[in-house]
Protein backbone atom coordinates (compact mmCIF):
# COMPACT_ATOMS: atom_id res chain seq x y z
CA UNK A 1 0.00 0.00 0.00
CA UNK A 2 2.87 2.28 0.70
CA UNK A 3 4.35 1.53 -2.72
CA UNK A 4 1.14 2.28 -4.45
CA UNK A 5 0.71 5.76 -2.94
CA UNK A 6 3.88 7.59 -3.89
CA UNK A 7 4.65 11.25 -3.20
CA UNK A 8 4.85 13.60 -6.24
CA UNK A 9 8.19 14.18 -7.82
CA UNK A 10 10.11 17.00 -6.39
CA UNK A 11 11.91 19.47 -8.62
CA UNK A 12 14.73 21.68 -7.82
CA UNK A 13 14.60 25.42 -7.93
CA UNK A 14 16.79 25.28 -10.95
CA UNK A 15 14.33 23.01 -12.66
CA UNK A 16 11.55 25.37 -11.80
CA UNK A 17 13.44 28.35 -13.09
CA UNK A 18 14.45 26.54 -16.25
CA UNK A 19 10.89 25.45 -16.87
CA UNK A 20 9.60 28.96 -16.51
CA UNK A 21 12.27 30.37 -18.79
CA UNK A 22 11.47 27.72 -21.36
CA UNK A 23 7.81 28.56 -21.28
CA UNK A 24 8.66 32.24 -21.54
CA UNK A 25 10.79 31.53 -24.57
CA UNK A 26 8.17 29.28 -26.19
CA UNK A 27 5.42 31.79 -25.60
CA UNK A 28 7.56 34.62 -26.95
CA UNK A 29 8.52 32.58 -29.97
CA UNK A 30 4.93 31.56 -30.68
CA UNK A 31 3.75 35.10 -30.11
CA UNK A 32 6.41 36.49 -32.39
CA UNK A 33 5.49 33.92 -35.03
CA UNK A 34 1.85 34.78 -34.59
CA UNK A 35 2.65 38.46 -34.80
CA UNK A 36 4.63 37.90 -37.97
CA UNK A 37 1.76 35.81 -39.35
CA UNK A 38 -0.69 38.55 -38.47
CA UNK A 39 1.47 41.14 -40.18
CA UNK A 40 1.99 38.94 -43.19
CA UNK A 41 -1.73 38.17 -43.29
CA UNK A 42 -2.53 41.87 -43.17
CA UNK A 43 0.02 42.51 -45.87
CA UNK A 44 -1.29 39.59 -47.97
CA UNK A 45 -4.86 40.72 -47.49
CA UNK A 46 -3.90 44.21 -48.55
CA UNK A 47 -1.92 42.90 -51.52
CA UNK A 48 -4.70 40.58 -52.65
CA UNK A 49 -7.24 43.34 -52.21
CA UNK A 50 -5.15 45.71 -54.30
CA UNK A 51 -4.47 42.98 -56.87
CA UNK A 52 -8.14 42.06 -57.03
CA UNK A 53 -9.12 45.72 -57.37
CA UNK A 54 -6.49 46.18 -60.06
CA UNK A 55 -7.66 43.03 -61.83
CA UNK A 56 -11.26 44.18 -61.62
CA UNK A 57 -10.29 47.58 -62.98
CA UNK A 58 -8.44 45.84 -65.79
CA UNK A 59 -11.42 43.58 -66.41
CA UNK A 60 -13.72 46.63 -66.47
CA UNK A 61 -11.33 48.35 -68.86
CA UNK A 62 -11.32 45.24 -71.05
CA UNK A 63 -15.11 45.27 -70.89
CA UNK A 64 -15.12 48.90 -72.01
CA UNK A 65 -12.74 48.12 -74.85
CA UNK A 66 -14.79 45.10 -75.79
CA UNK A 67 -18.01 47.08 -75.68
CA UNK A 68 -16.40 49.78 -77.81
CA UNK A 69 -15.37 47.13 -80.34
CA UNK A 70 -18.84 45.62 -80.34
CA UNK A 71 -20.48 49.04 -80.73
CA UNK A 72 -18.06 49.92 -83.54
CA UNK A 73 -18.85 46.78 -85.51
CA UNK A 74 -22.52 47.10 -84.67
CA UNK A 75 -22.52 50.64 -86.09
CA UNK A 76 -20.65 49.41 -89.16
CA UNK A 77 -23.16 46.59 -89.63
CA UNK A 78 -26.05 49.01 -89.07
CA UNK A 79 -24.64 51.33 -91.72
CA UNK A 80 -24.18 48.54 -94.26
CA UNK A 81 -27.60 47.11 -93.42
CA UNK A 82 -29.21 50.50 -94.06
CA UNK A 83 -27.28 50.75 -97.34
CA UNK A 84 -28.18 47.28 -98.60
CA UNK A 85 -31.82 47.73 -97.50
CA UNK A 86 -32.07 50.98 -99.44
CA UNK A 87 -30.39 49.36 -102.42
CA UNK A 88 -32.84 46.43 -102.33
CA UNK A 89 -35.73 48.92 -102.43
CA UNK A 90 -34.08 50.81 -105.31
CA UNK A 91 -33.45 47.62 -107.27
CA UNK A 92 -37.01 46.45 -106.65
CA UNK A 93 -38.19 49.74 -108.14
CA UNK A 94 -35.94 49.15 -111.17
CA UNK A 95 -37.28 45.59 -111.45
CA UNK A 96 -40.80 47.03 -111.59
CA UNK A 97 -39.66 49.48 -114.29
CA UNK A 98 -38.21 46.63 -116.36
CA UNK A 99 -41.41 44.58 -115.93
CA UNK A 100 -43.54 47.53 -117.07
CA UNK A 101 -41.21 48.21 -120.00
CA UNK A 102 -41.37 44.54 -120.99
CA UNK A 103 -45.15 44.54 -120.72
CA UNK A 104 -45.32 47.73 -122.81
CA UNK A 105 -43.54 46.01 -125.74
CA UNK A 106 -46.36 43.50 -126.27
CA UNK A 107 -48.82 45.91 -127.90
CA UNK A 108 -46.34 47.47 -130.41
CA UNK A 109 -45.13 43.98 -131.34
CA UNK A 110 -48.70 42.75 -131.82
CA UNK A 111 -49.54 45.79 -133.97
CA UNK A 112 -46.40 45.37 -136.10
CA UNK A 113 -47.16 41.68 -136.70
CA UNK A 114 -50.82 42.47 -137.40
CA UNK A 115 -49.75 45.09 -139.95
CA UNK A 116 -47.60 42.47 -141.68
CA UNK A 117 -50.56 40.05 -141.70
CA UNK A 118 -52.93 42.72 -143.01
CA UNK A 119 -50.54 43.68 -145.79
CA UNK A 120 -50.56 40.06 -146.98
CA UNK A 121 -54.14 40.81 -148.10
CA UNK A 122 -52.85 43.22 -150.73
CA UNK A 123 -53.70 42.06 -154.24
CA UNK A 124 -51.93 41.66 -157.53
CA UNK A 125 -49.03 43.92 -158.33
CA UNK A 126 -49.46 45.76 -155.01
CA UNK A 127 -48.25 42.70 -153.10
CA UNK A 128 -44.77 44.17 -153.25
CA UNK A 129 -41.86 43.93 -150.79
CA UNK A 130 -41.68 47.70 -150.35
CA UNK A 131 -39.99 49.95 -147.80
CA UNK A 132 -42.97 49.64 -145.48
CA UNK A 133 -42.62 45.88 -145.47
CA UNK A 134 -38.88 46.12 -144.79
CA UNK A 135 -39.34 48.62 -141.94
CA UNK A 136 -42.13 46.55 -140.37
CA UNK A 137 -39.89 43.47 -140.40
CA UNK A 138 -37.11 45.54 -138.84
CA UNK A 139 -39.56 46.80 -136.21
CA UNK A 140 -40.62 43.25 -135.29
CA UNK A 141 -36.96 42.19 -135.04
CA UNK A 142 -36.10 45.31 -132.99
CA UNK A 143 -38.96 44.79 -130.52
CA UNK A 144 -38.18 41.09 -130.15
CA UNK A 145 -34.54 42.05 -129.51
CA UNK A 146 -35.68 44.60 -126.92
CA UNK A 147 -37.84 41.95 -125.25
CA UNK A 148 -34.93 39.52 -125.06
CA UNK A 149 -32.65 42.23 -123.61
CA UNK A 150 -35.24 43.33 -121.06
CA UNK A 151 -35.92 39.72 -120.08
CA UNK A 152 -32.21 39.16 -119.44
CA UNK A 153 -32.07 42.40 -117.43
CA UNK A 154 -35.10 41.28 -115.41
CA UNK A 155 -33.46 37.93 -114.65
CA UNK A 156 -30.24 39.68 -113.61
CA UNK A 157 -32.22 42.04 -111.35
CA UNK A 158 -34.05 39.14 -109.72
CA UNK A 159 -30.78 37.29 -109.10
CA UNK A 160 -29.12 40.44 -107.72
CA UNK A 161 -32.08 41.03 -105.40
CA UNK A 162 -31.65 37.47 -104.13
CA UNK A 163 -27.95 38.10 -103.48
CA UNK A 164 -28.72 41.43 -101.80
CA UNK A 165 -31.28 39.78 -99.54
CA UNK A 166 -28.81 37.03 -98.69
CA UNK A 167 -26.21 39.65 -97.71
CA UNK A 168 -28.89 41.51 -95.73
CA UNK A 169 -29.81 38.32 -93.90
CA UNK A 170 -26.17 37.76 -92.91
CA UNK A 171 -25.93 41.35 -91.67
CA UNK A 172 -29.17 41.05 -89.69
CA UNK A 173 -28.05 37.76 -88.17
CA UNK A 174 -24.68 39.28 -87.26
CA UNK A 175 -26.39 42.37 -85.84
CA UNK A 176 -28.75 40.23 -83.80
CA UNK A 177 -25.75 38.45 -82.28
CA UNK A 178 -24.02 41.78 -81.71
CA UNK A 179 -27.09 43.14 -79.95
CA UNK A 180 -27.25 40.04 -77.75
CA UNK A 181 -23.59 40.13 -76.82
CA UNK A 182 -23.80 43.89 -76.25
CA UNK A 183 -26.62 43.36 -73.78
CA UNK A 184 -24.71 40.54 -72.07
CA UNK A 185 -21.44 42.43 -71.77
CA UNK A 186 -23.15 45.66 -70.73
CA UNK A 187 -24.89 43.70 -67.98
CA UNK A 188 -21.60 42.06 -66.93
CA UNK A 189 -19.77 45.38 -67.03
CA UNK A 190 -22.21 47.08 -64.66
CA UNK A 191 -22.14 44.23 -62.11
CA UNK A 192 -20.39 45.20 -58.82
CA UNK A 193 -19.14 43.30 -55.80
CA UNK A 194 -22.27 44.26 -53.91
CA UNK A 195 -24.68 43.43 -56.75
CA UNK A 196 -27.52 41.18 -55.54
CA UNK A 197 -27.48 38.81 -58.50
CA UNK A 198 -23.92 37.53 -58.23
CA UNK A 199 -23.13 34.04 -56.97
CA UNK A 200 -20.55 31.28 -57.17
CA UNK A 201 -20.57 29.45 -60.51
CA UNK A 202 -18.35 26.42 -60.43
CA UNK A 203 -16.55 25.38 -63.62
CA UNK A 204 -16.97 28.70 -65.43
CA UNK A 205 -13.29 29.65 -65.40
CA UNK A 206 -12.50 27.99 -68.75
CA UNK A 207 -12.33 28.68 -72.49
CA UNK A 208 -15.31 27.26 -74.37
CA UNK A 209 -14.39 24.70 -76.98
CA UNK A 210 -16.53 26.38 -79.68
CA UNK A 211 -15.25 29.88 -78.97
CA UNK A 212 -13.39 31.90 -81.60
CA UNK A 213 -10.42 34.23 -81.45
CA UNK A 214 -10.91 38.03 -81.52
CA UNK A 215 -9.34 38.04 -84.97
CA UNK A 216 -11.83 35.46 -86.24
CA UNK A 217 -14.67 37.40 -84.59
CA UNK A 218 -13.57 40.59 -86.31
CA UNK A 219 -12.93 38.85 -89.63
CA UNK A 220 -16.45 37.37 -89.58
CA UNK A 221 -18.15 40.77 -89.35
CA UNK A 222 -15.63 42.29 -91.75
CA UNK A 223 -16.39 39.56 -94.28
CA UNK A 224 -20.14 40.18 -93.94
CA UNK A 225 -19.59 43.91 -94.43
CA UNK A 226 -17.36 43.37 -97.47
CA UNK A 227 -19.86 40.96 -99.04
CA UNK A 228 -22.74 43.36 -98.41
CA UNK A 229 -20.77 46.26 -99.88
CA UNK A 230 -19.75 44.15 -102.86
CA UNK A 231 -23.35 43.14 -103.55
CA UNK A 232 -24.54 46.72 -103.01
CA UNK A 233 -22.00 48.03 -105.53
CA UNK A 234 -22.94 45.27 -107.98
CA UNK A 235 -26.56 46.30 -107.53
CA UNK A 236 -25.71 49.97 -108.14
CA UNK A 237 -23.80 49.02 -111.30
CA UNK A 238 -26.71 46.86 -112.46
CA UNK A 239 -29.16 49.70 -111.89
CA UNK A 240 -26.96 52.01 -113.93
CA UNK A 241 -26.81 49.42 -116.71
CA UNK A 242 -30.56 48.79 -116.59
CA UNK A 243 -31.28 52.52 -116.64
CA UNK A 244 -29.19 52.86 -119.80
CA UNK A 245 -30.89 49.83 -121.35
CA UNK A 246 -34.36 51.21 -120.60
CA UNK A 247 -33.48 54.55 -122.17
CA UNK A 248 -31.75 53.03 -125.19
CA UNK A 249 -34.49 50.47 -125.90
CA UNK A 250 -37.13 53.19 -125.63
CA UNK A 251 -35.21 55.39 -128.07
CA UNK A 252 -34.66 52.48 -130.47
CA UNK A 253 -38.35 51.54 -130.47
CA UNK A 254 -39.44 55.15 -130.94
CA UNK A 255 -36.97 55.64 -133.78
CA UNK A 256 -38.10 52.47 -135.57
CA UNK A 257 -41.75 53.37 -135.01
CA UNK A 258 -41.12 56.73 -136.67
CA UNK A 259 -39.30 55.02 -139.55
CA UNK A 260 -42.29 52.70 -140.11
CA UNK A 261 -44.78 55.59 -139.95
CA UNK A 262 -42.70 57.66 -142.39
CA UNK A 263 -42.53 54.68 -144.76
CA UNK A 264 -46.30 54.22 -144.45
CA UNK A 265 -46.93 57.92 -145.14
CA UNK A 266 -44.69 57.85 -148.22
CA UNK A 267 -46.25 54.65 -149.49
CA UNK A 268 -49.79 55.90 -148.89
CA UNK A 269 -49.00 59.18 -150.68
CA UNK A 270 -47.39 57.25 -153.54
CA UNK A 271 -50.38 54.90 -153.79
CA UNK A 272 -52.85 57.81 -153.71
CA UNK A 273 -50.88 59.59 -156.42
CA UNK A 274 -50.80 56.44 -158.55
CA UNK A 275 -54.50 55.81 -157.96
CA UNK A 276 -55.27 59.39 -158.96
CA UNK A 277 -53.26 59.03 -162.16
CA UNK A 278 -55.01 55.73 -162.91
CA UNK A 279 -58.38 57.41 -162.40
CA UNK A 280 -57.31 60.24 -164.72
CA UNK A 281 -56.31 57.71 -167.35
CA UNK A 282 -59.56 55.83 -166.82
CA UNK A 283 -61.55 59.02 -167.37
CA UNK A 284 -59.57 59.69 -170.54
CA UNK A 285 -60.12 56.13 -171.72
CA UNK A 286 -63.84 56.37 -171.02
CA UNK A 287 -63.99 59.65 -172.92
CA UNK A 288 -62.02 58.10 -175.79
CA UNK A 289 -64.33 55.08 -175.77
CA UNK A 290 -67.35 57.35 -176.13
CA UNK A 291 -65.64 59.18 -178.97
CA UNK A 292 -64.65 55.89 -180.60
CA UNK A 293 -68.21 54.59 -180.38
CA UNK A 294 -69.37 57.76 -182.11
CA UNK A 295 -66.65 57.25 -184.72
CA UNK A 296 -67.78 53.67 -185.35
CA UNK A 297 -71.35 54.84 -185.70
CA UNK A 298 -70.21 57.43 -188.23
CA UNK A 299 -68.21 54.83 -190.16
CA UNK A 300 -71.13 52.44 -190.18
CA UNK A 301 -73.39 55.20 -191.42
CA UNK A 302 -70.84 56.18 -194.06
CA UNK A 303 -70.69 52.57 -195.26
CA UNK A 304 -74.46 52.38 -195.24
CA UNK A 305 -74.63 55.65 -197.13
CA UNK A 306 -72.57 54.07 -199.96
CA UNK A 307 -75.17 51.38 -200.59
CA UNK A 308 -77.60 53.55 -202.56
CA UNK A 309 -74.94 55.14 -204.81
CA UNK A 310 -73.58 51.65 -205.44
CA UNK A 311 -77.03 50.37 -206.28
CA UNK A 312 -77.58 53.33 -208.60
CA UNK A 313 -74.31 52.91 -210.46
CA UNK A 314 -74.73 49.15 -210.83
CA UNK A 315 -78.35 49.55 -211.92
CA UNK A 316 -77.33 52.04 -214.59
CA UNK A 317 -74.59 49.74 -215.84
CA UNK A 318 -76.93 46.78 -215.87
CA UNK A 319 -79.64 48.76 -217.67
CA UNK A 320 -77.21 49.99 -220.37
CA UNK A 321 -76.26 46.42 -221.17
CA UNK A 322 -79.67 46.29 -222.83
CA UNK A 323 -78.71 48.82 -225.51
CA UNK A 324 -79.27 47.25 -229.01
CA UNK A 325 -76.65 46.51 -231.59
CA UNK A 326 -74.17 49.18 -232.29
CA UNK A 327 -75.65 51.33 -229.54
CA UNK A 328 -73.81 49.14 -227.09
CA UNK A 329 -70.99 51.61 -227.21
CA UNK A 330 -68.07 51.99 -224.76
CA UNK A 331 -68.82 55.63 -224.40
CA UNK A 332 -67.49 57.97 -221.64
CA UNK A 333 -70.65 57.34 -219.63
CA UNK A 334 -69.87 53.63 -219.55
CA UNK A 335 -66.31 54.20 -218.45
CA UNK A 336 -67.31 56.75 -215.82
CA UNK A 337 -70.01 54.44 -214.41
CA UNK A 338 -67.46 51.64 -214.13
CA UNK A 339 -65.04 54.04 -212.42
CA UNK A 340 -67.86 55.10 -210.09
CA UNK A 341 -68.54 51.47 -209.11
CA UNK A 342 -64.83 50.84 -208.44
CA UNK A 343 -64.57 54.13 -206.62
CA UNK A 344 -67.52 53.27 -204.35
CA UNK A 345 -66.13 49.78 -203.79
CA UNK A 346 -62.77 51.34 -202.82
CA UNK A 347 -64.48 53.80 -200.50
CA UNK A 348 -66.51 51.07 -198.85
CA UNK A 349 -63.39 48.90 -198.50
CA UNK A 350 -61.52 51.82 -196.92
CA UNK A 351 -64.42 52.58 -194.62
CA UNK A 352 -64.75 48.92 -193.62
CA UNK A 353 -60.99 48.72 -192.92
CA UNK A 354 -61.21 51.87 -190.84
CA UNK A 355 -64.31 50.43 -189.11
CA UNK A 356 -62.37 47.27 -188.25
CA UNK A 357 -59.56 49.37 -186.89
CA UNK A 358 -62.03 51.45 -184.84
CA UNK A 359 -63.71 48.33 -183.46
CA UNK A 360 -60.30 46.85 -182.56
CA UNK A 361 -59.32 50.12 -180.92
CA UNK A 362 -62.59 50.12 -178.96
CA UNK A 363 -61.88 46.61 -177.75
CA UNK A 364 -58.41 47.74 -176.70
CA UNK A 365 -59.90 50.69 -174.86
CA UNK A 366 -62.39 48.38 -173.14
CA UNK A 367 -59.56 46.08 -172.07
CA UNK A 368 -57.66 49.06 -170.74
CA UNK A 369 -60.77 50.26 -168.94
CA UNK A 370 -61.17 46.87 -167.25
CA UNK A 371 -57.46 46.79 -166.39
CA UNK A 372 -57.59 50.31 -164.99
CA UNK A 373 -60.76 49.54 -163.03
CA UNK A 374 -59.11 46.45 -161.60
CA UNK A 375 -55.89 48.29 -160.73
CA UNK A 376 -57.85 51.12 -159.13
CA UNK A 377 -59.67 48.56 -156.99
CA UNK A 378 -56.29 47.04 -156.07
CA UNK A 379 -54.99 50.48 -155.09
CA UNK A 380 -58.17 51.20 -153.11
CA UNK A 381 -57.72 47.92 -151.26
CA UNK A 382 -54.07 48.75 -150.57
CA UNK A 383 -55.00 52.21 -149.30
CA UNK A 384 -57.65 50.74 -147.01
CA UNK A 385 -55.13 48.27 -145.59
CA UNK A 386 -52.29 50.77 -145.17
CA UNK A 387 -54.17 53.95 -144.27
CA UNK A 388 -57.24 52.67 -142.42
CA UNK A 389 -56.29 49.34 -140.92
CA UNK A 390 -52.54 49.64 -140.31
CA UNK A 391 -52.16 53.36 -139.59
CA UNK A 392 -55.41 53.27 -137.62
CA UNK A 393 -53.84 50.69 -135.31
CA UNK A 394 -50.47 52.41 -135.21
CA UNK A 395 -52.02 55.62 -133.86
CA UNK A 396 -52.57 53.76 -130.58
CA UNK A 397 -48.84 53.01 -130.19
CA UNK A 398 -47.48 55.03 -127.27
CA UNK A 399 -43.88 54.14 -126.40
CA UNK A 400 -43.22 55.50 -122.92
CA UNK A 401 -40.03 55.89 -120.96
CA UNK A 402 -39.81 53.77 -117.81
Amino acid sequence: MAKLVQAPTRFTHQDWTTSNLTKYANAESERAAAERLVDESKRLSLETEKRTEKTQRDVNKKFQQRLDDIRYWKDELDDKLAGITTEIDNLLAFKTRVEKALEATHEPLHIAKQCLMNREKRQGIDLVHDDVQKELIKEVEAIEGVQALLQRSLEQAIEQIRLNRKAKFQLEKDLKDKFSVLSIDEYCEQLKNNSPNIDFKEGTAKIEANSVSPEDWQDFSHANILKAERERQSSVDLRSLVDGILQQTCNDMRKQCREVNVAFDKRIAETKDTKGKLEDHLNKVLAQMAEMEENIARLQKAISDKEQPMKLAQTRLDTRTQRPNVELCRDPVQYRLIEEVHEIEGSVAGLQARLAEAEASLKGLIRNQLSLDEDIQVKSNTLFIDEVECMGMRKSINIQSF
